[in-house]
């Protein structure tokens, strides 16, 4: 397979695994101890409960532990915005201080041992958060959030004094339920939400708090949002406890997410499903798509951030719409909050331009987004408000003129009254009153009679029109972005999400839960810190029932003759050696050999070479020649965040260089297969090109799900398994595995 590295687990819930194939011990989750039916094969958990974290967001009662009021001290802002915050929300706030007997005139306390109550939440304001969480316990706080620095983005030194942290917390929330969001988190939870807006909202989630601040600000465009969870290094509490708990709110249309490094794999695929359970959005930037990228992330919160190709396949198997930038962020959030259930996936582009028209168009369709012809019933219709000349087929230009007038709003109810249109977009290149002014408030008035989505992209760069400004923004009904590039992004998202939904059966229900009786026949063949030969490799797939070549394992040239005869003309001879990684290379592979002789000098020519290269051998192949198919790769690495993950793709010996590949991250089901292949490159090739049969994609679909089931099974004990090439054969006849390689931690 291309590089991987067996990960080190990271959690609890991580640690607990499959013994001897069925015997497993049940990790606490959060103080919860898991029940066996709770895992799956692997020991990794198959449900995580939705931390209750309304009096976190909504608390009775709050203990500021560091409290101070006096001029230029960094506190002292802190603690003066955090009494806003608490007369906000009607909490009542208690400082605590060892040597002041009041801030800001409330009466403070020594310590948390002294608080006149028990307090929903505790903001630490000290250096180190570490031996007041011990008081926190006694005194049965629920939350708490550590704004110190100096943990595990700093380094070694620190990721130290971040493990004892997060230890400390563990004990105390067994013993308490406390939770502790951060160290190094900041005051965004605590910002001023504007109560006056309406419709569902965004939940916003950031690992580092300026880059929320984007999202946040829709609120000055009309765009609610009901919370802000800055995350920091998470010791305890992680981005997915929050996608999870904000799934559940009713009032959350949308959750948009700033991840720089995953806490845990398995618990932010759980958090994900939840979420497309419920049919709620979650999008997010995670950066680390290039080395500079990952290595900057790392330092800054301390967290691996896992292989950019399987963060990508875990957020594609469970809806999550990834975004590169925050103004993407910000605009496909907002879309998503807002936007009803599309009734066709037809986008209609009207424009005044023919010009801007196509160049949307153009866009639209490269991205992916379907604008279906309109019927010629529904251009005979459009031609009574514009110009015959002019094309209505889709893009539909106006030509300018009738926008000014009773036109205007005739034609978008006729575009929106079409069938095969869910979604109408409006390109405004730039504003050029009062056709522009009419053509705002048309849009407006049509977006608010029908349930189809409407989106306008205003290009203007100053962006103060009173069209733009007062009638667009004014809108709630009415999508409007600044760039075409948004636009379409966020609409591809929206239908995108809604046929995600609309389909979505979550791979937990139906996750292993016990080992097939495959897994004592494969572990049997396991060899710890060793690589499997050739041989050995094909044992363990015929223990998955996937099918191999006939082929016998010989240690003699007469040998080799009889086997021939046996598996039967032509044949494939090959060196079998534990080390022998890549045979072709070294000239270890004979292929089409066609008699006797052949096979003779082929052992002698094999075994030399191996001799002469000093690689120990376990013996020769002689195989079954299979020609017809066409050649895949599938396999199995390992992780760090998510475990075993499974790839498919273009095999052969050109595998490494074509890069087709696809990944999936365990547990998934034949749909989730089905669409590894979709998003192959060379996709075609399994339908048949220049008059070759098209390829048995169920068979292929199958081999995919064994090595499924034998990842999830073997877990600890395969480290890596290579697959290539798998030779899919013409529809009806499967596949079979003509080389394989496996190797054990």
């Amino acid at each position: 397979m291309l590089g991987s590295t067996h990960g080190t687990l990271t959690t609890d819930s991580r640690r607990a695994r499959v013994i001897a194939c069925g015997e497993q011990p049940a990790p606490a989750v959060h103080g919860r101890p898991a029940a066996t039916d709770d895992l799956d094969v692997s020991g990794r958990p198959l449900y995580a409960g939705v931390p209750d974290l309304d009096r976190f967001f909504r608390p009775e009662s709050v203990a500021v532990v560091g409290a101070s009021d006096a001029e230029g001290r960094p506190n002292t802002g802190i603690t003066r915005q955090l009494l806003s915050w608490a007369e906000r929300v009607g909490a009542r706030l208690h400082p605590v201080h060892p040597t002041r007997e009041s801030v800001f005139g409330i009466p403070c306390v020594p310590s948390v041992t002294d608080l006149p109550e028990q307090v929903d939440l505790a903001v630490l304001l000290v250096s180190d958060p570490l031996p007041v969480i011990e008081q926190l316990a006694e005194t049965k706080v629920r939350f708490a959030v550590a704004f110190a620095s100096g943990f595990a983005e700093t380094g070694t030194v620190g990721a130290a004094a971040q493990d004892r942290l997060a230890d400390a917390v563990r004990r105390s929330g067994i013993r308490s339920g406390l939770r502790l969001l951060g160290p190094n988190t900041n005051l965004n939870a605590f910002e001023k939400f504007r109560t006056d807006l309406d419709g569902p909202a965004i939940a916003l989630i950031t690992q580092s708090g300026h880059q929320g601040r984007p999202v946040f600000t829709l609120q000055e465009l009309g765009i609610r949002v009901s919370h802000w969870a800055p995350t920091g290094n998470e010791a305890d509490l992680e981005s997915a406890d929050f996608i999870s708990y904000f799934s559940e709110q009713p009032e959350v249309g949308a959750i948009a997410c700033y991840v720089e490094g995953l806490k845990d794999g398995r618990s932010f695929m759980l958090a994900a499903d939840r979420a497309a359970r419920r049919g709620v959005p979650v999008v997010a930037v995670k950066v680390g798509r290039t080395e500079t990228g990952a290595r900057t992330a790392a330092s800054h919160t301390g967290k691996l951030t896992g292989a950019d190709a399987v963060v990508d396949a875990a957020m594609r198997q469970y809806g999550v719409v990834r975004v590169d930038g925050l103004d993407e962020l910000q605009d496909t959030a907002a879309l998503l909050a807002r936007a009803r259930p599309p009734s066709a996936d037809g986008v209609a582009v009207y424009s005044i331009s023919g010009g801007t028209g196509a160049h949307f168009s153009d866009l639209a369709t490269e991205a992916g987004l379907h604008l279906p012809p309109l019927s010629p019933a529904k251009q005979a219709e459009l031609h009574q408000w514009i110009p015959e000349y002019l094309d209505v087929t889709n893009p539909i230009d106006n030509g300018g003129h009738p926008v000014g007038d009773w036109r205007g709003r005739k034609i978008i109810d006729a575009i929106l009254a079409d069938p095969a249109v869910g979604v109408l977009i409006c390109p405004i290149t730039g504003p050029f009153p009062p056709m522009s002014d009419k053509l705002a408030q048309d849009l407006v008035d049509a977006a608010e009679h029908t349930d189809k989505l409407v989106c306008v992209v205003w290009g203007s760069p100053v962006g103060t029109e009173s069209a733009y400004r007062d009638t667009l923004l004014g809108s709630s009904r009415v999508a409007t972005f600044r760039t075409f590039s948004n636009c379409i992004t966020a609409v591809r998202a929206h239908l995108e999400h809604a046929r995600f939904t609309a389909s979505y059966r979550s791979p937990f229900d139906e996750a292993p839960r016990t080992p097939s009786p495959s897994c004592r026949k494969a572990r049997a063949l396991m060899r710890p810190g060793s690589r499997l030969s050739e041989h050995a490799a094909k044992q363990l797939l015929r223990a998955y029932g996937i099918r191999v070549p006939r082929e016998q394992l010989v240690t003699s040239a007469a040998a080799s003759v009889r086997a021939a005869g046996l598996v039967g003309y032509p044949v494939v001879m090959k060196a079998s050696g534990a080390r022998l990684a890549h045979k072709t290379e070294l000239g270890l592979v004979k292929v089409g050999l066609t008699s006797a002789s052949q096979v003779r000098d082929a052992y002698r020519e094999l075994t030399d070479i191996a001799r002469y290269e000093d690689v120990s051998l376990d013996g020769v192949l002689v195989c079954q020649m299979v020609e017809q198919g066409v050649e895949m790769v599938v396999g199995v690495t390992h992780d760090d965040l998510f475990g075993p993950t499974v790839t498919v793709g273009l095999g052969g010996v050109l595998v490494e260089v074509l890069q087709d590949t696809a990944v999936r991250v365990p547990p998934f089901g034949e749909d989730q297969a089905r669409s590894m292949l979709d998003e192959l490159r060379g996709r075609a090739l399994l339908d048949g090109v220049r008059g070759r049969p098209p390829a048995d994609l169920d068979a292929l679909v199958e081999v995919i799900l064994r090595v499924q089931r034998m990842a999830l099974e073997l877990d600890t004990d395969l480290s890596e398994l290579d697959i290539n090439p798998l030779m899919v054969l013409p529809r009806g006849q499967g596949a079979v595995a003509l080389d394989a390689l496996a190797i054990c931690p």
